[in-house]
């Protein structure tokens, strides 16, 4: 019960926060434009390399807004800070709403490295068995957070199938790659990701475990 109301605090928090609108974007041509984004993000915004993050079904206001912060320099990365200085707000727009549309892949089951001192059969046997806490540990914690440790439910802002929020700009976080969501939290985590202490995703992230992270990520990556 007390969980709930952990998230249920949360939700309420965040139906105060003001809705983000956008011009809608024109997904023919932000197919054209977004050519030079598939060698990164994929051809349809399914990324084969797990460091990058998938785009396709992503909610466009999340887009227009992340491309956003990286042109003005509240995010800086060495590859999409230059890119996203060169876009208009028309090309955001347009960008964004071809990903929108596009559906995103699914992902098999994570794999846990072998221990090379341990017995072929009996190191996958304890790799299964460890695949299974993780995901059970990471569904509990989406879904109720860890009330010892004030860490958030992760439902209360990106839903209960990790579709996100559309109006608020919070993002679909369902079939992402697990290596990128594990990257991101360690760096919301580690302030790289924000230096505003004030930031929801670094006060939550800065409460969570290693092992945390890596489980609600891997449950993350498996949602449909």
């Amino acid at each position: 019960m007390k969980n709930k109301l952990l998230a249920l605090s949360i939700a309420l928090l965040f139906m105060s926060q003001p809705v983000i609108l956008h011009a809608e974007g024109n997904s023919k041509a932000g197919k054209e434009k977004a050519t030079a984004c598939a060698g990164c993000h994929g051809e349809n915004g399914n990324s084969a390399v797990t460091n990058f993050p998938k785009l396709a079904q992503q909610h466009a206001s999340y887009l227009i807004k992340t491309l956003n912060a990286f042109k003005s320099g509240e995010r800086n990365n060495p590859m999409m800070s230059p890119i996203a200085m060169g876009l208009s707000d028309k090309d955001m727009a347009d960008i964004a709403a071809y990903y929108a549309e596009q559906k995103i892949s699914t992902n098999s089951l994570p794999v846990l490295q072998k221990d090379e001192d341990d017995d072929e059969d009996d190191s996958e046997a304890s790799a299964s068995e460890d695949i299974k806490k993780l995901l059970a540990l990471g569904s509990d914690l989406y879904r109720n957070g860890v009330l010892a440790s004030e860490v958030s439910a992760c439902i209360a802002c990106h839903g209960p199938f990790g579709e996100g929020n559309r109006p608020a700009a919070f993002p679909t976080l369902k079939s992402q790659h697990a290596d990128y969501l594990i990257k991101t939290l360690i760096d919301f985590k580690s302030g790289e990701r924000s230096n505003n202490s004030e930031n929801m995703m670094h006060m939550i992230a800065k409460k969570m475990t290693e092992r945390e992270i890596k489980a609600v990520s891997y449950h993350i990556s498996v949602m449909k």
